[in-house]
């Protein structure tokens, strides 16, 4: 018998892709982290915009509970009454008609490119198949997913290119259109950048877009998987725009942390998926669909998204605040809702690393940006909280940059 030893192991037993801190957590509560040190550590990164309802909700725990009584699996070859349930809500609060339930934002986006591929097919013109997209983007970690994002250091090494995408810069409207060509499908875009640094699309481009894809006969596809579900301070970014998508797809919030993503279309968008067009074999599992619909329940509870809207619009004054009180450190306040940015003056990681060191996690970006995801359950005392370990936070960059400080405000 081979002997065991309680010694670490000498390589990691994790495939090493994630470059973790030394940190781990053993519970939550609503905005808080407890370390298995006992350290409280307030989560503005939600877990990259995924814990919608903070940690531990009970409404969440609940139904999780509930339905883990009853039923886990039985797969999508039979009726899935809760899936079907919390498909009628999300058609009922949105443009779309039909919805396709997966395990990830990645998976969505997967079918909402093969959604835009089979529309053109089943319409006469598989010729279609090509999906604009635009610099800065991230889409998901598939290999057709970081095609459509472009991002050549997600690429790298991974044999050629997924064939199909065409970047072009941010918002460039006259890009767009000399991009469009007689295979083009469609046009996927995120109306929030959340990994390209929280840039907003300004909503004379979303506007142009939906006229562009009008008159040229393509599918317009969001990609909300960050920006939705009330992260914006809207249940979805799309209607701050006041036009929709197509075919949009999303995950994170959706969940509030259990795995769950969605892509929703129109009936037409969606007339080419017929029966095995498709498929998935845990997507709509019960666990998800009861943890769904119960997240649910609460953002759509009267008052809760006025609420996000009233508690981004004080952060974001605050924000402001600390700004002025600190340009060497802050250049910009960027977002929408309870998706904030910090266009840094220094490097990101020198502010994630300093909130770190007030217990306070957040998210770095592209374009040199920290975010600021918090739980849509915030109140006004946990933004002051907040907001007091940013300002520390940059007044402790200062010092180490050897730089005179300014005196907090005592708020």
């Amino acid at each position: 018998m081979a002997e065991t030893s309680s010694a670490a192991p000498s390589t990691p037993a994790l495939l090493p892709v994630f470059a973790r801190l030394d940190l781990a957590f053993e519970r939550g509560e609503g905005a808080w982290l407890i370390s298995d040190k006992g350290e409280h550590y307030l989560d503005f990164g939600s877990g990259i915009a995924v814990n919608a309802l903070g940690h531990a909700h009970p409404h969440l725990v609940e139904a999780l509970k509930a339905q883990a009584e009853k039923l886990w699996h039985t797969s999508n070859l039979y009726q899935m009454p809760e899936g079907e349930r919390l498909a009628r809500r999300l058609t009922e609060h949105s443009f779309a008609d039909t919805v396709f339930f997966t395990n990830s934002g990645a998976e969505a986006l997967e079918c909402a490119i093969k959604m835009a591929r089979k529309y053109h097919a089943a319409s006469g013109h598989p010729e279609r198949y090509r999906i604009i997209t635009f610099e800065g983007a991230f889409h998901g970690r598939t290999l057709a997913t970081l095609a459509a994002g472009g991002q050549q250091k997600y690429l790298e090494g991974f044999g050629p290119k997924v064939d199909g995408f065409d970047q072009v810069p941010f918002a460039d409207h006259d890009a767009i259109e000399r991009a469009i060509t007689p295979e083009t499908a469609a046009i996927l875009i995120e109306p929030i950048q959340g990994e390209g640094g929280v840039r907003v699309v300004p909503t004379q481009c979303l506007r142009g877009l939906r006229e562009l894809c009008d008159r040229h006969g393509l599918l317009l596809i969001f990609d909300e998987v960050q920006c939705g579900v009330g992260r914006s301070g809207k249940l979805f970014a799309y209607e701050r725009s006041g036009i929709a998508p197509d075919i949009m797809a999303l995950a994170k919030g959706i969940g509030g942390g259990f795995p769950m993503g969605a892509c929703l279309a129109t009936t037409e968008a969606g007339k080419g998926m017929t029966a095995g067009s498709h498929g998935t074999t845990f997507g709509g599992n019960p666990l998800a669909m009861a943890v769904g619909n119960a997240v649910l329940d609460v953002i759509l509870a009267p008052g809760f998204l006025d609420h996000v809207e009233k508690v981004a619009l004080l952060f974001k004054q605050r924000l402001a605040e600390i700004k002025d009180r600190h340009p060497r450190i802050i250049a910009e306040i960027r977002g929408e809702g309870l998706l904030i940015g910090l266009k840094m003056a220094v490097p990101n990681t020198a502010m994630t690393g300093a909130l770190l060191q007030e217990k306070m996690l957040s998210v770095g970006a592209g374009d040199n940006v920290v975010r600021l995801l918090p739980p849509l359950i915030i109140d006004d005392a946990l933004v002051g909280d907040a907001v007091r370990r940013i300002d520390q936070a940059c007044s402790r960059i200062e010092a180490d940059m050897g730089l005179p400080q300014k005196k907090a405000d005592a708020r």
